[in-house]
């Protein structure tokens, strides 16, 4: 697989990375088998994945666990991502943001344990607490690097003014928020931000939560699928963004590729500084976006996707 540098990390990782939240939680539930999975990990080491994200709250617990037993003995092969700074509330069974310095640090502490390394390569907030200054926070995490616990951090869900908020108190290594042919707003300021200072940009979601497959006939989802209450998952909603599929499936066509290559492509057109990180619990959906690296888009395909109409439905 092809290779992008990541600056703010000083060293180069596959372009395309894998998100492992769907292994354990969010995605067809019933579905979930670590066996599987494990298979996933395994084959996307050998494909050249070297990034693989995760979090503390994915499961919650179990997904650093099972990340962690997937790529032991691979520390220094890999970066792996987590983050901090989300809670289920077990009154709602939500997730809601915790970033009290003391929770910062015992969620770090925890997640070396359950991934079984060290130090942790590149440690997010998940979210800013909004009864929690940024500062107070970010001062947090920038400890946790002096103690050898961390080696980069980043922010998850951020605005520009955010980031360069925490950026003027210790470096922004990354940034991660949903970006896809039907999730765009990034790209008005915190992609070029990243650019500009060197940061990794991690891409989640890029094929926006499966639809951007085309193989999502049906808003039939179970309740525990976190797609079952979306608002562009609402059958209105998916009829209405087969506009966005039919310019992919274009674009498809002219390459003999299929929709979620295409899809993954344009977000790694959107600069060497992107790494989308699709998610997957199947080895030949793994292969099949891992190729989408060598899909070379020409100026009129991207040209095309980006005259794609926005998608109907807020994405929460």
């Amino acid at each position: 697989m092809r290779e992008r540098l990541v600056t703010a990390l000083n060293r180069a990782v596959g372009a395309v990375g894998l998100g492992c939240v769907g292994m354990s939680a969010e995605y067809r539930p019933a579905d979930i088998d670590d066996e599987q999975s494990l298979r996933v990990l395994a084959r996307a080491l050998e494909l050249g994945v070297t990034m693989f994200d995760t979090a503390d709250v994915y499961g919650p617990f179990t997904n650093e666990r099972l990340v962690g037993r997937g790529l032991r003995g691979r520390a220094g092969e890999v970066v792996i991502s987590t983050k901090a700074g989300l809670v289920i509330d077990e009154a709602t069974g939500r997730s809601r943001p915790n970033g009290d310095p003391a929770h910062l640090r015992a969620s770090c502490d925890a997640s070396l344990a359950r991934l079984g390394v060290d130090v942790i390569d590149l440690c997010y907030l998940h979210r800013v607490d909004p009864a929690v200054p940024l500062e107070v926070s970010w001062d947090a995490m920038a400890d946790l690097v002096l103690a050898g616990k961390v080696r980069a951090l980043g922010l998850s869900e951020v605005t520009a003014g955010q980031v360069a908020e925490a950026h003027g108190i210790h470096p922004v290594a990354a940034v991660q928020s949903e970006l896809s042919l039907w999730t765009r707003g990034p790209l008005d300021e915190v992609v070029p931000w990243c650019e500009a200072n060197g940061a990794l940009f991690a891409a989640y979601a890029p094929l926006g939560r499966g639809y951007l497959t085309g193989t999502l006939r049906s808003a039939a989802f179970e309740p525990d699928d976190i797609r079952s209450g979306n608002p562009r998952f609402t059958a209105p909603a998916m009829e209405r963004n087969q506009a966005i599929l039919a310019v992919i499936e274009r674009v498809a066509r002219r390459h003999d590729a299929s929709l979620a290559q295409v899809a993954i492509a344009w977000v790694l057109a959107r600069g060497g500084h992107v790494v989308p990180i699709p998610g997957t619990k199947q080895v030949r959906y793994l292969e099949e976006n891992c190729k989408a690296a060598d899909l070379d888009l020409s100026p009129e395909d991207l040209a095309e996707l980006d005259a794609a109409p926005q998608a109907v439905g807020e994405r929460y």
